[in-house]
């Protein structure tokens, strides 16, 4: 396999390089993204979608310097697609013979359904949704995929983008309701059946826009990739950034990079999201790049991760895990300690899912250092801990993670992102089964036992007496009050 692959997509406003990294058949992982705002479609639209000159120079330029990167990355694998505004150039071939002659670099111009695809692969592979619609705002399309059951079953493209809508209108000085005549006339072609509550947020635009209603709402996690907001609450600040002169942008937390094209991007963005009759956005920091490089790699699994994998916790323990026979344990220990005790706190098991990657992943910083592991753990899955799960999941598993010793969580840690955890109840006693977990092959025997609850005793019985076991149970904080008992498998 192709250990390092690069993906480049050049869209009309910028231009994009990943470079991604396989560590098993199917964990990956980000180690460069670069982008240049090449804008290739500058002044496309006033001139009957032909490339222009300059703007096809400064694409040539910043691919040279991409395949630079990818060779000094050793990239052994190069993928590279040009979306909306090199599709429809007239001129298209003129630019994709240069950068195959004098670059050797091979751009795959693909449809707007095969975009709309893509980003739909990206979105049902790496981000916690089930049934939803994809929104890919570009500068010169936007693109929808409908996903059910995480698979895209249907797809839709408008010629409608940020900067397709700026130099036909806004450049022009003309009204709003021009722009949104035309904006309705493309949402028209989409399907009844597109519908949704749920919508993925895609592109430069959507980003751009969840990171300052983080920024807002003083967020607790600095993490985008699977921010979720009600449609409701925020859309007083859409038609904001809509109507706000571009002076006022900053102090609407809107970065200075996309001031040129964010308000033509909210407007089609909240209109979208009324034609579909949406209530909650997700936003993906996935998109078309890593839908390429997923459907290269899951080409023979119908885009799809087998069932219950993720390919971030893969990656994790793949980099990071220096103890597999000892993890595979630990993970057998807790699940069984969560199946019998998990009535007492958890009766509708709502928090198993999060408290077994939490197993799973317990001990991967002792890869950096022993004695602070357990920060080094809970420090790698808040911030590396990205695809398939939701904000509350990741900031619970790095709780469990951070407290597995012998304290329950407390407040110092767990006070900035309390809004993201489960109630202390819970939180505790997940913390304590990890620990008592941990504790009971504290002699890496992997010893087989059994527990029992009743009347606030907790009993455990063992083949034999595991001597440190017992030692260091004294020692960890309880999570209500009950008596420990060990008994001796006759």
């Amino acid at each position: 396999m192709a250990k390092r692959t690069a993906v480049i997509d050049i869209g009309s406003n910028s231009a994009r390089m990943i470079v991604l990294e396989r560590t098993s058949r199917f964990g990956f992982h980000l180690i460069e993204e670069t982008k240049s705002r090449v804008r290739i479609s500058e002044g496309a639209y006033e001139h009957g979608g032909e490339l222009q000159p300059e703007a096809m120079q400064r694409a040539f330029l910043a691919l040279q310097e991409f395949l630079s990167i990818a060779k000094n990355l050793k990239v052994r694998k190069i993928l590279c697609v040009a979306t909306s505004a090199v599709r429809d150039a007239p001129n298209k071939h003129e630019f994709l013979r240069r950068v195959r002659k004098e670059l050797g670099l091979h751009i795959k111009v693909i449809d707007g359904k095969t975009e709309a695809l893509l980003g739909g692969i990206a979105a049902a592979n790496l981000l916690p949704v089930c049934d939803a619609v994809t929104i890919d705002i570009g500068g010169g399309s936007t693109e929808l995929a409908l996903i059910r059951d995480k698979k895209v079953i249907d797809t839709v493209s408008l010629d409608l983008g940020t900067v397709r809508l700026k130099e036909l209108f806004s450049d022009k000085d003309a009204d709003i309701k021009s722009a949104l005549a035309f904006i309705h006339q493309e949402l028209a072609k989409v399907p009844d059946h597109f519908r949704s509550d749920n919508v993925v947020g895609i592109g430069g635009t959507i980003r751009a826009l969840s990171k300052a209603i983080m920024q807002r709402i003083d967020y607790p996690l600095d993490k985008l990739h699977g921010f979720s907001y009600k449609v409701e609450e925020q859309k007083k600040f859409i038609d904001k950034v809509i109507t706000a002169p571009v002076t006022k942008l900053k102090k609407l937390s809107i970065k200075k990079d996309r001031y040129d094209v964010i308000k033509e991007g909210a407007l089609i963005f909240r209109e979208t999201l009324e034609h579909l009759k949406a209530k909650e956005v997700i936003t993906s920091g996935a998109g078309v790049r890593e839908g390429v490089f997923l459907k290269d790699l899951l080409r023979n699994q119908n885009y799809r991760f087998p069932t219950n994998f993720n390919p971030s916790v893969r990656s994790l323990l793949d980099r990071f895990c220096i103890d597999e026979k000892g993890r595979k344990c630990l993970y057998k220990s807790a699940a069984k300690l969560y199946d019998a005790l998990a009535f007492l706190f958890d009766p509708q098991h709502a928090f198993k899912k999060e408290f077994l990657y939490a197993a799973k992943l317990l001990n991967i910083g002792t890869k950096i250092e022993f004695y602070e592991h357990h920060k080094h753990s809970s420090y790698i899955i808040l911030n590396n801990l990205d695809y398939g799960l939701t904000h509350q999941q990741i900031a619970t598993i790095a709780a469990l993670v951070r407290f597995h010793k012998k304290k329950l969580p407390n407040g110092e840690f767990t006070k900035p992102i309390k809004i993201l955890l489960p109630k202390h109840v819970a939180l505790d006693w997940l913390s304590f089964l990890l620990s008592l977990a941990e504790t009971l092959n504290k002699d890496r025997s992997c010893p087989n036992f059994s527990v029992s609850y009743q009347d606030s005793v907790l009993t455990i019985t063992t083949p034999r007496p595991l001597y440190l076991a017992q030692e260091e149970v004294k020692a960890l904080q309880k999570p209500a009050p009950f008596a420990i008992v060990w008994k001796i498998q006759k």
